[in-house]
């Protein structure tokens, strides 16, 4: 230590993993786990003194053992600090004391009392700092472990006349405890200062990376905006602020952050540094990002009436983005057109792959089709009985015994999975396995509303499919049935037929034809629609044809047939409507 200026060194770091100095005189003196620089007995007698307190304040062991510490104070003790001592506790905080050549420096200082059986105090181990001005290179020295030392009992009123903490502490404490990413970085990009949730998220100490530049603390590509906006706000003076998604070092799974960097400027208004807050807004970013899942999933599930289209389109907006395996199932009897049971399922339950997605560079052959029958006690006839969605830590024996392999991703080993029934109006139709092998993060309960959510509506859309798929195929029955099969011999005309409805789109109508032997060798051919598509359509259809094989058998004229026809299209819509209103 130079006598001729003051000492502005770097304080070193006050955490518990210093290594400890060697006390001089002081039998076995060395306080495991904390830098130990003199040892004072029950009357404040200096009984220990190391080498780094000889080179803090000058004095020789020889020279100081033995005296009173009082003779070293410049000033009495803090309040708290005489509290600490009367009621023999630990304490922290700043002193000033006389050096060898006359100076006064400010020290920080933390007591630490050793009892004996009785409670009182036998030895007073203290660690001290040099505490002094500090420029933005040198910031002030950290709480113990990260907490305010305060020598009164949790709720204890502060005592008459006690003074306050010390500002300085207060904003050390506050800079090292805050919740949330902070940094101190100089003009050249060194960093000058870390609290403890940041060297926590880069997983290296505050001290350990003092002096270094932050290009080499964060050397990872995915921190180039960091850098980007560390030098723009240097180049212009002016704060600045981005959103990234990465992980930080010292994690092992990717997280948002909002990032805030604002210039350091002395009261001339020199720049100095950078200040950066990193705030962690990964809760927000992720319901952002299920939100907008969910909103693409309403406008892409269910785009036809299709089973097999609708089960794919939930398989392929789930992988990669929230799952990396789905596979959509419905029960085999819902699949071939029957009629859901309502009420409770009851076992076995075959449950029939309609759509499938891996996020897997080779995986398993697509188990679409594939027909798999679940005994009751397996987890999936577990959701199609109790209708609720569940998720499953892997490996779980009593899930993946029950999956065949197609439903595991391949060689590949997932750590999480979720089973959700595809609910509708009531009824159960299937249910959706998923699982993930490469997102790091498991299954939350989040995902667990999101993936029910995903399959409410896409039971829905399923529903109206098998709906719309059943009405279909009965009224192309009936329509049908209702055409004629075989078409007369006539000599007076050759005739062939074929019914082709223009699209599934259109649906099936009222469209029909008829040929009708008249007497003398006459033939009436027929064509007609009627409005509208369906059942009822079909069956209106059916009624007209016999309607006009019933006239023509009356030989009337063309004309008069028409006139006729029309008389009974008229009573067959009063039927159907009696207010005349459609």
């Amino acid at each position: 230590m130079n006598g001729d200026r003051p000492c502005t060194d770097t304080p070193a770091d006050w955490s518990d993993d210093q290594p400890a100095d060697r006390l001089a005189g002081c039998p076995g003196g060395r306080l495991a786990g904390d830098g130990v620089t003199a040892a004072l007995d029950a009357h404040g007698i200096v009984t220990g003194w190391s080498e780094s307190a000889q080179q803090l304040l000058g004095y020789t062991p020889a020279e100081i053992i033995g005296t009173a510490v009082g003779t070293l104070l410049a000033d009495t003790l803090p309040a708290p600090a005489r509290h600490a001592v009367t009621h023999g506790r630990s304490w922290q905080g700043l002193i000033s004391v006389c050096h060898r050549d006359g100076r006064i420096l400010p020290l920080g200082v933390r007591a630490h009392p050793l009892l004996d059986a009785a409670g009182a105090v036998t030895v007073w181990y203290v660690a001290a700092l040099h505490a002094g001005p500090v420029p933005l290179e040198a910031p002030y020295p950290a709480a113990h472990n990260g907490q305010a030392c305060d020598p009164r009992e949790p709720g204890e009123p502060r005592e008459a006349g006690e003074p306050p903490v010390d500002d300085r502490l207060l904003i050390d404490w506050a800079f090292t405890q805050a919740p949330i990413g902070l940094s101190i970085t100089d003009t050249e990009m060194r960093i000058r200062r870390l609290n403890t949730e940041t060297a926590r998220m880069i997983g290296s100490a505050d001290t350990d990376l003092r002096g270094h530049r932050l290009v080499d603390a964060l050397p990872h590509p995915a921190h180039q905006a960091t850098w980007d906006h560390l030098r723009h706000v240097m180049a212009t003076g002016r704060p600045a602020r981005h959103e990234s998604f990465s992980r930080a070092q010292g994690e092992t799974r990717k997280r948002a952050w909002a990032v805030r960097t604002s210039p350091v400027r002395d009261p001339t208004g020199r720049l100095h540094g950078t200040f950066t807050a990193a705030i962690d807004i990964s809760e927000q970013y992720w319901a952002q990002q299920r939100l907008t899942l969910l909103n693409e999933a309403t406008t892409a599930i269910g785009s036809t009436l299709e089973l097999t289209r609708t089960a794919q389109e939930l398989a392929d907006i789930a992988v990669p983005r929230f799952a990396d395996q789905i596979s959509v199932a419905l029960l085999d009897t819902v699949y071939h057109g029957s009629e859901p049971v309502p009420g409770p399922l009851s076992a076995p339950f075959p449950l029939r792959c309609i759509g499938y997605a891996a996020a897997l560079p080779s995986g398993p052959t697509a188990p679409l089709g594939c027909t798999t029958t679940y005994p009751a006690g397996s987890p999936l006839a577990h959701a199609l009985t109790s209708g609720q969605p569940a998720i499953y830590p892997l490996p779980d024996p009593t899930l993946t015994s029950w999956l065949p392999a197609p439903w595991l991703p391949g060689t590949t080993t997932p750590h999480s999975a979720m089973i959700v029934p595809l609910r509708a109006r009531g009824t159960t139709l299937g249910a959706a396995v998923l699982t993930r092998h490469r997102h790091p993060a498991p299954f939350t309960s989040d995902d667990l509303l999101l993936a029910d959510e995903l399959a409410t509506h896409t039971a829905v859309c399923l529903d109206n499919a098998r709906r719309y798929t059943r009405e279909r195929a009965t009224a192309l029955t009936l329509q049908h049935s209702l055409l004629p099969h075989d078409l007369p011999c006539s000599a007076a005309v050759d005739v062939a037929s074929r019914y082709l409805p223009a699209g599934a789109e259109a649906g099936v109508g009222g469209d029909w034809y008829d040929v009708i032997p008249l007497s003398g060798a006459r033939v009436a051919l027929v064509v007609g629609d009627v409005v509208g598509h369906g059942i009822h359509a079909a069956a209106t259809m059916g009624r007209l044809r016999t309607a006009v094989r019933t006239l023509a058998d009356a030989d009337p004229a063309p004309d008069e047939l028409l006139a006729r026809l029309d008389d009974v299209i008229t009573r067959l819509t009063t039927d159907r409507d009696p207010t005349g209103t459609g």
